[in-house]
This record gives C-alpha cells, structure tokens and sequence, in this order.
C-alpha cells in the first residue's frame, strides 16, 4: 500500500537560483541523475536542505549527499568538475552516518579558488530517487538564502510493507554482473588505460573510443548517460552506486585502481599534438572570454551613441551633445580589455604554463607600456617614412614598438617566463627566491620579447592577417560559405577556441573581423532548429530541455541545443550547419564586420559595424528560417513514419 507525504528542500547556500536545464554539463542539465535545480553560490558554505542522516561524503570533498527522514536522497555538488580540485579548497563538517537538522553547517569551500579553478561554480542539487516523487513544487525566487529560502517541494511516495525494497537491495548488494558488462561495453581491459570514478560517473582514459559498444551501454539500466570530454569516457551512474561498480571493477573485473591525475594524463596523452594545442589555446582564452565579450557588447553600445547613421544622419552624440562624456566614458570602459589584451592573455597564459599568473600580468603590461610606439600606429609611421624609435643595445638597434591587440608575442612570451620561472623555483634556495626568481624571469623575457621574440611573431602573425585577408577577399562567398559549414563541427571537437585566437589578431591588426559575425548566426542557427524540434516533438521532457536549450543558444550559449538535443537527432544540426553556411556566404559577399567579440546570438548585431546591419539582419532570416523549416518538415515525416 502506497501513501503519499512531503518533503520540503531548502536552500542549501546562498546565491542565484538556476535552472537545471541551464547547468554546462549534460550529466545534470538533461537530468540523467535525477530532477534538481542549481545554485550560482555567492559565498562558500554549504547546509543541510533538510533534516535527514549524511549517506555520502567524498575524498576529494566536492559533494556531499543526504537521506532525509522521508527518504528523499539529495547530492549537493558543489561546482562543475571540482573533482579534478582532489579536495583543494574544500572542508567538509561532518562525517558519514552523522544525522543533521536543516541548516547544519555540512561543508565550507573557498569559494574564489573554486571560481577561478573549476570549470563552474553552478552548484546542482539533484534528488537522486526521483522516481520516488510523484508532484514537484518548484519556488520561482531568484535569490536564495540558505537554510530559509524553499527550493522546492515534493510529493513522495513511500511503501508501508518494507520486504521488497529491502529483497532489491540485497540484490544489488554484488555489482559484479554489471562490472564486468561495463568494462565489456567500453572495449575490455586491453581498451582501457586508466579508470577511476567521481561521486556521480565513472571515467575511463580509453585507448580507442570507436571500440565502446554505444548500444549495450545504453540497454544497461545502471547506466544513465555517457559523454566524452577531456580525453575521457564517462559513464554516469549516480550517487553512491558508482563507488560499488568502481570496487567490483576493481575486485572482479580486474581493473587498476587509478587516481584522478592519473586518468586525466592517461587521457591527455591519447590527444594528438594538434588536440592538445588546441587544449592548450582553450584552456587560455576560456578563462578572459567574459571580459572580451563584455568589451565587445560594450563597444556595440558605444557604436549606437557614436556612429553616423544609425538613428539619424548624423550620430547620437552629434545630435545630442550632452551624451557626448557618456559615450566617452562608455568607449574608455569597452577597449580597456582591447588595449590590454597581452595583460589578460599573460595572466592567462603564464598561469596555463605553470608559472606566477601575476608575472604574466606584468608582462603583458611590459609589451603595451604607454612609452613605446603603439602597435597601431606603426604601420602607419612605415608606411609614412616617420622615424621609429629605437634602443641602440650595444649597437644593435631594437625598435621600441608595443603589441597592443596582438596574441602571438605574448603567448609565445608567456611560455618563455613561464619556463624561466619554473626553473629558477627549482634551482634558487628558498630565502633568495623572492630576490632572484621573478626578477631575472622578468627581465630576461623581456629583453628576449623586444629582441626576438616580439618582432618575429609580430611578423608571423601580420602573414596569418594578410593570408585569411586576401583567402576571403579572393573568394567571398566560398570562405563565407566554408566557414559557415565547419563552425558548429569545430564546437563539437573544441577547435572553435583556435579561431578565437584568429579573430582578436584581425581585431588588433585591422580594428574588425569578419569570422566572428558567423559564429554569431552559427549560434543562433542552432537554436532556430532546436525551436523546430520543440513545436514538431511530443515528449514533453525533450520539448521543455529545447525549449530552454533554444532561448541559451538564441542568447549565445550553444551547448545546450547542440549536445541536448540536435546532435541527438543529427538532422536538426545538420539543418543548422547548411542554413549557417548559406548565410555566412551572404553576408562575407556582403562584407559584413564586427569591431569586437561580442554575445554570439541574437544581441550580436550590436558589435557589427552599423553599416552592414541591413545585411547582417538578412543573414539572421536565413539561420532561423532555413534551419526551423529544414527541422521541423523532417521531423514531422520521421514522427509519421514511426507511427505507420
């Protein structure tokens, strides 16, 4: 006999509330651990959502899982990827089997580490036995106060008669069977070069993903989702029950039981160079993305105020005067992260290597110090015949020229510190450290960046402006056409952060691109065909995630509806791929350009140069209207077909 009672979940931090659909990382945001939402924290403490009893707590301390009074199984996730932290910057309170009352101090984590190291601070908080609940009342506040704020509330179900749930569990109490059928499933022993697990999937470094056997993975009812990332196949099994698997993987299967570096090199080495290079540019430029897309959406508002044309004849400011110190300010706001890019990419960069990430600052800030002639004006002062200034070293002339907008110099810059530095820590005594390491790696990447390093990149990277120049300037419609066609599979294998690298050289070597203009319809192509799928599908769960998934893609996050959903059913993203490419050879013809790197959707017209919007707008016609009708036409005759 059934009965059913309720269960409120409080807020177990304080921050922003999200909804699960949003989270980066499909293992939650399409639901495969169960129902939830997520927290954006604003500060570093977790506490028990509900009275209940701890049933998991985790070496690398990044989750934590509680059984209430009422049986509803809740995991906290503190951050995305957090395992691969091994337990740095976290504490964890209490023990496993401690009973705890709502509010319950469970685990503190510092919470600008997390940010600045995990690849997300969005903390999801799942129920784990959701098939348990049968009625969700989710609260509609944005901002949640721990241990008072509802998140949501449940109807559950709970089985007066014990004997069954306690004859499943005896019988899940040997995982042996589906040990052995998921290391099976992945290519066997010989298949696998490391395997560890985290508190919610296990992750294999694979010798050859083509050897999983996709199907027999997805039959398997212990299995709840897989994915690929980061050189490693992961396979979602859920709170508690992936410890037991990974334990008889290792006592009956005969697996080697590996740590989380082990697994992460192990899958790093089976990346090619070109993998591992393209790693290595994500892993820089990921991380000061917010700031150059903040500077590119702020430069579109400046275009508004400053231009000609673009409301009257003349501009904003010219019509208007008294705007004029706002757009100035608005202007001054907006290129700071332009004008010292190589400060960003150093930080960045250095810190990618190994190296003090506040030398990396330095350093940048070295190569664009307002005493040497700015990259921008020389070209200018050649070309004119002007006198470049110049350091005689020993009767070596060196120009004193900056690198202001240019990647090259300081990427290859920051390396050089990076490995200086790591050397000097290795060889310098301790008490002389401070003394000798930061200021000899300074001072030789220095003379090495103005000497050599600075003139040769500087030239390689003018060959790489004036080669993707003169490809598109030759053939329009075809470059326009290719790039269009290649973008969004460039996402799905990481390669799209190489062209992000490409666009910010053009930004700095000739002040606009005209790549980033169709990745901005690339985005909003994808989410055009994920609407499609909405209005054609009748799952209501799939309709929901593309419909959540659709309006991120239209806003410039694209993830969502690409891995979600329209990769799963391939038609729609190729849909997406071929309107994308019909427009991008329209508007490259078109010679349509953007002055900065700004929100890759729907407000993407504000970084265009204004001129060109009639055409850029044309182009968002054709990435929503070929996309959305490609889609949904094919998905109505599969879902007839299906049904005859």
């Amino acid at each position: 006999m059934e009965e059913a009672i309720r269960q409120v979940v409080l807020a177990p931090m304080n921050g922003k509330q999200i909804s699960i659909d949003k989270v980066p990382d499909p293992t939650f945001s399409q639901k495969m651990m169960g129902e939830g939402v997520a927290i954006e924290p604003i500060e570093g403490e977790v506490v028990a959502p509900a009275d209940g009893k701890v049933t998991l707590t985790f070496p690398t301390k990044h989750a934590i899982g509680i059984t209430t009074n009422n049986g509803l199984e809740i995991l906290i996730h503190i951050g995305l990827e957090t395992v691969n932290l091994d337990g740095q910057g976290f504490e964890v309170h209490v023990s496993k089997g401690d009973q705890v009352q709502a509010g319950d101090r469970l685990v503190s984590f510092d919470l600008p580490f997390i940010k600045e190291n995990a690849a997300s601070i969005i903390t999801p908080i799942i129920i784990t036995n959701s098939n348990r609940v049968h009625e969700w009342s989710f609260s509609e506040d944005q901002e949640v106060e721990k241990g008072k704020s509802t998140l949501f509330e449940v109807k559950m179900k709970t089985i007066n008669n014990g004997s069954s749930s306690k004859k499943a569990q005896n019988q899940k109490d040997d995982y042996a069977e589906e040990a052995k059928a998921i290391v099976e499933a992945v290519g066997g022993l010989d298949n696998i070069y490391a395997a560890t697990h985290c508190v919610t999937r296990l992750r294999f470094a694979l010798k050859d993903d083509e050897e999983v056997d996709q199907k027999k993975l997805d039959e398997m009812d212990i299995v709840q989702g897989t994915f690929v990332t980061g050189g490693q196949y992961q396979v979602i099994i859920g709170q508690g029950t992936v410890d037991k698997i990974y334990k008889s993987m290792v006592n009956n299967v005969g697996i080697k039981e590996s740590s989380k570096e082990e697994v992460k090199a192990a899958g790093g080495k089976k990346q090619n160079a070109l993998q591992r290079g393209v790693k290595t540019l994500a892993d820089i430029f990921i991380p000061i993305l917010p700031a150059i897309v903040t500077a590119g959406l702020l430069m579109g508002i400046n275009n508004l105020l400053a231009n000609e044309g673009v409301f009257f004849d003349a501009s904003v400011v010219q019509v208007y005067p008294s705007w004029a110190g706002i757009a100035d300010m608005i202007n001054i706001i907006a290129n700071t992260a332009f004008t010292f890019l190589p400060a960003l990419i150093g930080w960045s960069a250095v810190k990618r290597f190994g190296g003090n990430p506040l030398l990396g600052i330095v350093l940048g800030l070295i190569l664009v110090h307002p005493d040497l002639l700015n990259a921008h004006s020389y070209s200018n002062a050649v070309s004119n015949g002007d006198t470049i200034p110049t350091w005689n070293l020993f009767g070596l002339e060196i120009e004193k020229i900056g690198y202001q907008g240019q990647v090259l110099p300081v990427l290859v810059a920051a390396w050089v510190l990076a490995k200086i530095e790591i050397w000097l820590r290795r060889k310098v005594i301790d008490s002389l450290q401070l003394l000798v390491v930061a200021p000899v790696a300074l001072l030789i990447t220095g003379f090495l960046a103005f000497t050599l390093i600075g003139p040769v990149t500087f030239t390689i990277g003018g060959w790489i402006t004036d080669g993707i120049v003169t490809i598109f300037e030759a053939a329009p419609i075809i470059g326009g056409m290719i790039y269009g066609a290649i973008y969004a599979p460039l996402v799905i294998t990481g390669m799209h952060h190489t062209f992000l690298a490409v666009d910010l050289q053009l930004i700095g070597s000739t002040g606009t691109t005209f790549l980033w203009p169709i990745l901005a319809l690339s985005n909003i192509a994808q989410g055009a065909a994920v609407f499609a799928m909405m209005f054609a599908l009748k799952d209501e769960k799939l309709k929901g995630l593309a419909g959540t998934s659709g309006i991120s893609a239209w806003l410039g996050i694209t993830e969502p509806a690409m891995f979600g959903v329209n990769l799963r059913f391939k038609y729609p993203f190729i849909a997406a791929v071929l309107g994308t490419s019909i427009a991008g050879a329209f508007i490259t013809l078109q010679n349509v350009l953007a002055t900065g790197i700004g929100i890759g959707g729907m407000p993407a017209f504000l970084s265009i140069v204004n001129h060109t919007w009639g055409a850029f707008f044309i182009g968002i016609a054709i990435v929503v209207i070929i996309p959305f009708l490609l889609t949904y036409f094919i998905a109505i005759r599969k879902q007839r077909t299906s049904n005859k």
